[in-house]
């Protein structure tokens, strides 16, 4: 999130993101109560329904308070209910993340459920009690980009690379480049010679064979 947040004094990262978020939930609900209910004595305030007393005054201020500290705990708790659903932290919604391929700002992001489980957890009930339930272990985190080989070029997004064939192999069979036909007609004709010798060899150990062709 940042390295120091103003609002909790401390770092915000993946310990305690939970509770970040629940802190500004709990206090977006509180400010909203506090409004909701100081709303009738403010109008009564600018209708001049209250009596003239200092406690007026208080009522204005309080209500203003609720108000803005509303709007401003909204925005930024709709802010951070945006970048959970997308699996996202703040620097990296200022900066995709690189992965061996190139950025990808949507590299971390399994769907919006999985999303959710990430921060919350996979027990539901837990997930507005200020316990961690994230899942992982703050160092790696699964992507939803497939593994690469890394000697191979990085494939232009939007092509598929999956091939299939009739007889449902990953890759259809290449025919044989020229150069290696060559070879295996060469490896052919050695074998085809190699045994004609072993013939000639075994004439010539062989008696019968020796006088039938000396006549």
């Amino acid at each position: 999130h940042c390295s120091v947040c103003d609002k909790v004094n401390n770092c915000v990262g993946f310990s305690n993101y939970k509770f970040f978020l629940l802190f500004l939930a709990y206090s977006l609900m509180y400010c909203l109560f506090i409004a909701a209910t100081d709303l009738q004595y403010f109008i009564k305030f600018w209708t001049n329904g209250l009596p003239d007393t200092q406690a007026k005054f208080h009522i204005m201020f309080l209500f203003f308070a609720a108000a803005m500290f509303s709007v401003s705990l909204s925005s930024l708790f709709g802010y951070h209910c945006w970048l959970v659903s997308k699996n996202r932290s703040t620097l990296e919604a200022f900066r995709a993340p690189v992965f061996r391929h190139g950025s990808d700002k949507n590299g971390f992001s399994l769907g919006f459920s999985k999303n959710l489980r990430q921060v919350f957890g996979d027990e539901k009930k837990y997930w507005l009690l200020p316990v961690f339930t994230s899942l992982g272990d703050g160092c790696s985190f699964p992507t939803c980009l497939v593994n690469q080989d890394p000697e191979q070029p990085p494939t232009p997004a939007g092509l598929n690379t999956t091939v299939k064939s009739s007889d449902s192999h990953p890759f259809p069979p290449k025919p044989l480049r020229e150069s290696q036909s060559h070879l295996l007609t060469n490896a052919q004709s050695w074998m085809e010679a190699g045994g004609d010798e072993e013939k000639g060899k075994l004439g010539m150990n062989n008696p019968a064979m020796t006088i039938e062709n000396e006549t």
